[in-house]
């Protein structure tokens, strides 16, 4: 039997083919849409605006079960929650919702682990499984959605910066975000969603040449090829080089600037002559530097910096115009910080 289409997977336009051809009304569409993404309705029962005869349809044709989840994990100062998802087929991925004074950051998944192989990221570790559909990228968002509903708040901020490479699954990617964006149904701002990137130099241009209004990071780590190349296989085939010349295009197109994400290891990039090398490289760049101490990971032997020299590291920066914000560590003690999500069954809370 062919499996079911996730209902998250379709979009407007799609939804409403769907419904043409079900010969339903074409105000159906519009209620089926809001049901799903300004009420959270998650199963065909939900939608009781609907006839019974659709939510029959609705139930025999699509599935709400993109994602299931398997465990859930609170940080000790709760203002971190870490969910393992199994996917359709049996892959595992995890998403992190991050609590601050003001904002509610989600930090989501594009593929079932990745293919980057950057040496210090848990995800990279474990290899490539496979790419997520655009609906499952949706979902993580919309089970935060529901559950930060239950207690009155909503979701701020949502970074694609957990596992995977979102531009080497740039369409889905990309579609998710034009999902949540649309104005008719969860109108997430675009300004709101951050993509982080460890540098695929033709796809930083294409979204330069989009001029989407949606944020841009980069996983950065080094200001030479020789010590990048050792951490992040990537700069091989898209020196360091070649990317800092798609930054630049991407800020010239867009206006807009750019974030170089920077882990702090100790002894390997946190020096005060890897800043003034890094400040050279950035002079004249519409940019910022967020640095953070490197995240523990099994597979990785480096250690996180010091608070003392990723303040030396950051005033280094700052003295030569570049600005640069030392960033809390989150989640450390349920492996949920940036590069530590591997997929690992948890126990239930």
């Amino acid at each position: 039997m062919e499996a079911r289409p996730l209902i998250y997977n379709l979009d407007s336009a799609s939804l409403t083919d769907l419904l043409n051809r079900w010969n339903e009304p074409a105000y159906r569409a519009k209620q089926i849409w809001q049901g799903l993404y300004q009420h959270f309705y998650n199963a065909p029962d939900e939608f009781t605006s609907l006839p019974k005869s659709l939510r029959e349809k609705i139930a025999a044709h699509l599935t709400f079960d993109g994602l299931t989840p398997v465990s859930t994990l609170s940080s000790s100062d709760r203002h971190t929650i870490k969910t393992l998802f199994r996917l359709s087929g049996g892959d595992v991925i995890e998403a992190v919702l991050m609590r601050y004074d003001k904002r509610n950051t989600l930090c989501i998944s594009s593929q079932a682990g990745c293919a980057m192989g950057c040496v210090f990221c848990a995800t990279g570790q474990m290899g490539f499984k496979r790419h997520l559909a655009s609906g499952e990228i949706v979902a993580q968002v919309l089970h935060y959605a529901r559950l930060l509903q239950e207690e009155g708040e909503r979701v701020t901020n949502v970074v694609v910066m957990g596992m995977g490479e979102p531009f080497h699954n740039y369409e889905n990617t990309m579609s998710a975000i034009d999902r949540l964006n649309d104005p008719h149904g969860y109108n997430f701002g675009a300004r709101r969603f951050t993509i982080s990137t460890v540098g695929l130099v033709p796809a930083i241009r294409r979204f330069a040449d989009e001029e989407r209004q949606v944020n841009l990071a980069v996983s950065l780590h080094a200001a030479d090829d020789e010590t990048r190349l050792e951490m992040m296989p990537v700069d091989r085939k898209y020196p360091i080089a070649d990317l800092i010349e798609a930054c630049r295009y991407y800020v010239q197109k867009t206006g807009r600037r750019i974030t170089f994400e920077w882990a702090l290891i100790h002894g390997v990039n946190d020096t005060p002559e890897t800043a003034r090398k890094l400040a050279s490289l950035l002079k004249g760049l519409l940019c910022h530097v967020n640095a953070i101490p490197l995240n523990p990971t099994t597979g990785y032997s480096g250690k996180a910096t010091d608070r003392g020299r990723a303040q030396i590291f950051k005033e280094t920066l700052e003295a030569a115009g570049i600005p640069c914000t030392i960033r809390m560590r989150r989640g450390i003690d349920i492996a949920a910080g940036c590069g530590q999500l591997a997929g690992t069954p948890q126990p239930q809370n």
